[in-house]
């Protein structure tokens, strides 16, 4: 394959190639002297769990591995002690010790689900800051500048309106920086909220002597909501070590027009068949989300998994069926008397946080006991049922069950 048909795979669904040109010319090089590429992507572990916009850097990251490249898979064990600033409008709480460990162990066992094991090198960041000395550190803090950390938006905003900035946080980014010179990393990938500190890593390998690295940012993958950017923290993503059924379920929950963005950054092959498709009348909306939800199931649980959570959730959701093996028991500690108040029923369940929030959804005809609408926040179970089967919205469910005797008066 041409240099040029190279790049054209690479850069494709990438927002920003920095500079500009010097990727063909990078590949060209490791041609020449017959060596792969060093392609470094750097992640805190901040939380156990790698989602699907997490996934949208690895896919290109594998892209790489597919050319013959090596992929250095950091976990930032260090960095996560300072806290990423990025996007933050207050200071990010430094994870401790155990709690990077405990993250860090997941990550190594999920990348593997969409890399390539031998070319990729998995590699720690307190492999070199935790031997630094202090004047190591001083060394690095001056090639470069306040004026120029205080460029960076959030910490810009952050200054001006009187919010702290710690001066940890300032170190955040050079140590980002330092990592591409430990690694000797030929390009680096990341969020487009990750731009400034890609790029603060091309002057802190040229004040150490070594190649900058081209720097190539990816689209950021809106989470379930459609709004903001797939979060764990905000409760709007997509776990790729979640259950089949749940990743499939989550997948079917999200509007046709985010749908699209999906299968743009997450199945790029197909994105145009899809919408062609769609525009021609060929394919339905929920039979391209079907198809999107089954390619993510398939791409973490394998093809069968994909086949029987589609099936599931046509049984549940398309046929009306419930299958008796998917909802979760909950047992009472008292008889089923002759009136129950469900906010408190759900609550008691888990199916609601609260019960303001059951009264909401009894109010908005989302409850279901025993398949029929409850219209009243009273219940009366007809004819001594041993157990009840209670739904909320279109993916919980529960069945409450009750020992047998008579409910206290």
């Amino acid at each position: 394959m041409s240099i040029d048909a190279d790049v054209a795979k690479l850069v494709r669904g990438v927002v920003d190639v920095v500079p500009d040109g010097e990727l063909a010319a990078k590949l060209a090089l490791a041609r020449r002297e017959k060596r792969p590429l060093r392609i470094k992507l750097g992640a805190d572990p901040s939380a156990p769990d790698l989602h699907l916009g997490h996934t949208v850097v690895l896919r290109k990251l594998r892209e790489f591995q597919d050319l013959g490249h090596v992929v250095i898979f950091l976990i930032g064990d260090f960095t996560a002690r300072i806290g990423d600033p990025s996007g933050r409008s207050e200071t990010r709480k430094p994870l401790t010790p155990e709690e990077v460990k405990e993250n860090a162990a997941t990550y190594t066992a999920q990348v593997f689900r969409l890399l390539d094991r031998d070319r990729t090198e998995v590699r720690f960041n307190s492999e070199w800051m935790s031997a630094m000395h202090a004047d190591d550190v001083v060394r690095l803090c001056s090639h470069y500048t306040v004026a120029r950390i205080l460029e960076r938006d959030d910490f810009e905003q952050r200054f001006k309106s009187n919010r702290p900035i710690g001066i940890h946080e300032f170190l955040y980014p050079l140590v980002q920086g330092y990592d591409s010179v430990a690694l000797r990393a030929d390009v680096e990938l990341g969020g487009t909220d990750q731009r400034f500190n890609l790029l603060v890593g091309r002057e802190i390998q040229k004040a150490y002597g070594v190649a900058p690295q081209v720097i190539m940012t990816m689209p950021l993958l809106e989470g379930t909501d459609g709004v903001q950017k797939m979060s764990k923290s905000l409760g709007n993503y997509v776990g790729v070590s979640e259950p089949p059924d749940e990743i499939f379920g989550k997948v079917m929950s999200v509007s046709d027009e985010l749908m699209l963005r999906w299968y743009d950054l997450l199945e790029s092959d197909v994105a145009a068949k899809v919408r062609a498709d769609l525009m021609g009348g060929t394919l339905h909306p929920r039979q391209a989300k079907a198809d999107l939800a089954a390619l993510q199931v398939k791409r973490f649980h394998g093809e069968a998994a994909a086949a029987e959570a589609r099936e599931r959730f046509d049984s549940r959701f398309t046929r009306g069926e419930l299958p008796p093996e998917l909802v979760p028991e909950w047992r009472a500690a008292e008889p089923l008397g002759a009136e129950l108040v469900l906010p408190i029923l759900l609550t008691q369940m888990g199916l609601t946080k609260s019960n303001s929030e059951a009264r909401r959804l009894i109010a908005q005809g989302a409850v279901r006991i025993d398949g029929a609408v409850a219209r009243s926040e009273r219940y009366q179970p007809q004819g001594g049922a041993p157990s009840l089967l209670v739904e909320v919205g279109k993916r919980r469910a529960c069945r409450a069950v009750f020992p047998s005797g008579t409910a206290p008066s």
